[in-house]
């Protein structure tokens, strides 16, 4: 233990200013990544391995035990090429993102909607959301943002039109060509396409809770809200909920009202400054987001 006292004392007598730089990068890509990870899989998994690293430091500091150093120092360059295996989705969630969004989210990007615009397609979808809930339609419908949905709705059926109540019932109503699958709203207010194949959620957050019985539309809607910023409304077919997933979270049981409220606040706090920020203005809200909620 004294050795090791004296080894944090001479460490700290050589720091400079450019050590304390570097300490506090190397602190500031951990945290993104550990906050990237946050109610996934890989958090468990991760610590456990930074229980073990720290595990092995010690063994092979405070003592002289020179066959486990030495299995140590074998195994390491294994890990190193297990770690990426093991946390492959992840990494590809977050490479996804990053090229869905491109280099263009690092510059200033104006609002492609006006405000008035935007209320009058969260009326659209709210009132949609309690007449599909009332007749108990499965609905699953993505509210695009800053993030570009286009790989998606390629997978569906194209409609370009503007968004109205009757045209979510017509095409939820159950048994018709396009109930199955996706309507993708995008940033421009228009429904882009219909019947889309959406990403599901490998979180394993429904797993997790009572709702785990729920069923694709649900995971769908989670896995949008995981892979991208959209916001996702899912209105069960079984019992007529309404749900909300956004930042890879679910609300559940929304009456109209509430759900009028969530997509508000969720444009009005979040989404005007991320489409006039980019992506680093993005980031940092949304770390601040999730450290306002811890």
């Amino acid at each position: 233990m004294t050795y090791l006292l004296n080894q944090l004392v001479f460490l700290f007598q050589r720091l400079d200013w450019l050590g304390v730089l570097d300490i506090l990068l190397v602190t500031a890509i951990f945290f993104i990544v550990l906050t990237l990870v946050r109610d996934t899989h890989a958090m468990v998994l991760m610590r456990g391995v930074i229980f073990f690293a720290i595990l092995l430091s010690l063994l092979t500091s405070l003592a002289n035990l020179p066959a486990f150093s030495w299995f140590v120092r074998t195994a390491l360059p294994a890990l190193l090429i297990a770690v990426p295996v093991v946390f492959a989705p992840e990494i590809r969630r977050v490479l996804e993102r990053l090229g869905r969004a491109g280099f263009g989210v690092l510059l200033w990007r104006q609002p492609r909607t006006t405000t008035e615009v935007l209320m009058e397609t969260i009326q659209t979808i709210v009132t949609s959301a309690a007449r599909l809930s009332v007749h108990q339609y499965g609905a699953l419908i993505i509210l695009q943002r800053t993030d570009s949905l286009e790989e998606y709705a390629e997978t569906g059926v194209r409609l370009d039109a503007k968004p109205t109540p009757e045209l979510m019932l017509q095409i939820f109503y159950p048994n018709t060509p396009l109930h199955d699958g996706a309507v993708i709203v995008s940033d421009e207010c228009q429904v882009t396409a219909a019947s889309c194949v959406m990403p599901l959620s490998s979180s394993g957050v429904l797993n997790r809770s009572p709702e785990r019985q729920m069923g694709l539309r649900h995971r769908a809607a989670l896995g949008s809200s995981e892979a991208s910023d959209a916001i996702a409304v899912v209105v069960s077919e079984e019992t007529g909920d309404i749900s909300v997933a956004q930042g890879g979270r679910l609300i559940h049981r929304l009456d109209r009202e509430r759900l009028e409220n969530i997509l508000m606040a969720f444009y009005r706090t979040s989404d005007v400054e991320q489409r006039s920020g980019g992506f680093f203005v993005r980031l940092f809200a949304s770390l601040r987001k999730r450290g306002r909620e811890d």
